[in-house]
């Protein structure tokens, strides 16, 4: 089974995943664009995902030996910095994270994350409109009636295909702040 779904936040990812996994589907592959594939099983399974800065390949290695000593599968990932999606058969022992400072540390990285996330598509959203309006037709605002319209309708899209990293920008920018909460809540304990 194919299913398309897309992610600004690693933790209601992973929470999609799992339901998943809960309706009987064990998770084959994930496509970065959003592609998960399903097969059907009997076996209950859990997933986890963590997000790890650039590894050297030895930390790489080390990092991935850890969590399959424990049971757990490396279904995707690389030691360039990315999100590492692991599954297991659930057990007693379903966390990748032991301990209150495991986690604090994941939601550190978790807001590192999207704070880069944020901070470079608003880069990239100021070198778009730095030049340019949203709506480029010249004399748009000046057209009446039908032609307006036809205008007005035929350059939404473009724009909003030009406001794409704008509000992705402010998603990552949210989930920051979700990470940033997690994180305080767990320091403070």
């Amino acid at each position: 089974m194919k299913k398309f779904k897309f992610f600004f936040n690693i933790v209601e990812e992973e929470q999609w995943l799992n339901k998943q996994l809960q309706k009987g589907y064990c998770s084959t592959n994930i496509s970065g664009l959003g592609i998960y594939m399903f097969k059907k099983t009997n076996k209950a399974y859990i997933i986890r995902l963590d997000y790890r800065d650039y590894l050297s390949a030895n930390k790489f290695e080390e990092y991935k030996t850890i969590y399959e000593d424990f049971g757990w599968t490396h279904m995707k990932g690389s030691r360039l910095g990315s999100i590492h999606y692991w599954q297991k058969t659930a057990d007693s022992q379903n966390e990748i994270f032991s301990d209150r400072q495991s986690y604090v540390q994941y939601y550190k990285r978790l807001m590192n994350y999207s704070l880069s996330l944020a901070v470079t598509l608003l880069m990239i959203s100021y070198m778009v409109y730095k030049d340019s309006s949203l709506y480029e037709t010249k004399g748009i605002w000046d057209m009446e009636g039908s032609l307006f319209w036809k205008a007005f309708l035929f350059e939404t899209p473009f724009v909003i295909i030009k406001l794409i990293p704008l509000i992705m920008s402010i998603l990552f920018g949210i989930n920051y702040f979700k990470a940033y909460r997690q994180f305080s809540i767990l320091k403070e304990k």
